[in-house]
């Protein structure tokens, strides 16, 4: 017994430093992809590094949800590589151990990332999400250039939508701007326009955007009536004291408020079918994210272990195919889910499932020394892709 405690801890603190490496990395591969968008933030709308350093830190908990399964799954499959190809393995099954007796570590450190990931989801996303809105819009009160991004439709403002294909930073010329105006109640007024203009009024929180040779479209629900204008010179004047407000209060939408509300929201009985299959994807997404560490470690594992039987590098490249179509599958139930096609536990909980059951199938048939290789299709369609890769060649 006390043999047996001495090999499990060795075990699980093995799993540490290929852990923290790989979080390490992936979480900066991640943040990378932010790098144009805070550039962009210091040079055209001078936020300042202290700003640019708080939007990192608000961006972390989104990438954390993923990079640690990721990590849990790839410290697994290192460690027991590395065992494997050392021959420590076959040392301890001659000496009696069987692949079982090594689970207790693995299940630890595979409950262990379930724990820290739903600290993360739980807590962690929603206030990231809300602080970078909160943050947002700070910055774009400051200057009404950072509410509007090029190419994206800015809904920030509460009852106006706008789209411009290109702000000129330094003339505050616009290009090709589309508005639509809902602040007049019954009444939906659409502005489009070749160019326009930013302009800055007295009160440093209003700006009038100025419209040139444009036209209005205006529908008028209560009088069932609908207008056409065209205009040289209009001007539509917004302030940005009422971005992404309601009555006063930031709107915040469902992957933005915390677990309670969003059980709350559900409870109370949503009428609008859509939104209410989001809210349900949003709450099981909180809880399906993090058990990936359980059902990625488990199929880790055997991986790991039999990689010594076959090619080195074969059990890590089979391992991250598993983990690349974990996410596969992950995404496809988002998108059946939303269909309402598919019940939202279905959808979120059965890439789980698929990868733990695997999992599991993989462990014992390692366990009665039998090996696992790939289908014979995946070998033939591998073969096919080389080959005619090289004829190209």
């Amino acid at each position: 017994m006390k043999s047996f405690n001495i090999i499990n801890r060795y075990i699980f603190r093995e799993f540490l430093p290929p852990f923290a490496i790989s979080l390490f990395f992936l979480t900066f591969v991640f943040l990378m992809t932010r790098i144009p968008e805070i550039t962009n933030m210091v040079v055209n709308y001078n936020a300042d590094i202290l700003s640019v350093v708080f939007m990192v830190v608000y961006t972390l908990p989104r990438f954390l949800e993923f990079t640690v399964p990721m990590s849990v799954m790839i410290s697994i499959l290192l460690t027991f590589m590395r065992m494997s190809q050392e021959n420590e393995i076959l040392a301890l099954k001659g000496a009696g151990v069987s692949l079982y007796k090594l689970l207790p570590p693995v299940l630890i450190f595979c409950f262990s990332g379930v724990f820290l990931t739903m600290c993360i989801t739980v807590f962690g996303v929603s206030w990231g999400k809300l602080s970078i809105k909160k943050k947002s819009i700070e910055l774009a009160r400051s200057s009404i250039d950072a509410a509007l991004q090029e190419r994206q439709f800015n809904c920030e403002l509460e009852d106006v939508m706008i789209y411009v294909s290109h702000v000129n930073m330094k003339t505050k010329a616009l290009r090709d701007v589309f508005i639509e105006d809902r602040r007049t109640k019954g009444v939906v007024s659409i502005s489009a326009a070749p160019s326009g203009k930013l302009i800055r009024l007295e009160d440093e929180q209003v700006y009038a955007i100025r419209l040139y040779n444009g036209v209005i479209n205006q529908v008028d629900a209560d009088e069932k009536s609908v207008s056409s204008i065209q205009f040289e010179n209009y001007d539509i004047n917004i302030d940005l004291n009422s971005m992404n407000k309601k009555n006063g209060k930031i709107l915040k939408d469902l992957d933005e408020i915390s677990l309670v509300d969003l059980i709350g929201l559900i409870r109370s009985g949503i009428k609008d079918k859509a939104r209410l299959i989001e809210a349900l994807m949003e709450l099981h997404e909180k809880f399906s994210i993090p058990f990936a560490c359980l059902s990625l470690g488990l199929l880790a594992f055997p991986l790991g272990v039999q990689s010594a039987s076959f090619r080195r590098s074969s059990g890590f490249g089979f391992g991250i195919c598993f983990f690349l179509l974990y996410y596969f599958l992950l995404a496809i139930g988002w998108s059946a889910g939303e269909t309402g096609n598919y019940p939202p536990v279905f959808a979120m909980w059965l890439p789980n499932v698929i990868m733990g059951g695997v999992g599991v199938f993989f462990l014992v048939r390692n366990a009665k020394e039998k090996l696992v290789m790939p289908p014979v299709f995946f070998n033939k369609a591998a073969l096919a892709i080389k080959n005619r890769f090289i004829r190209k060649i």
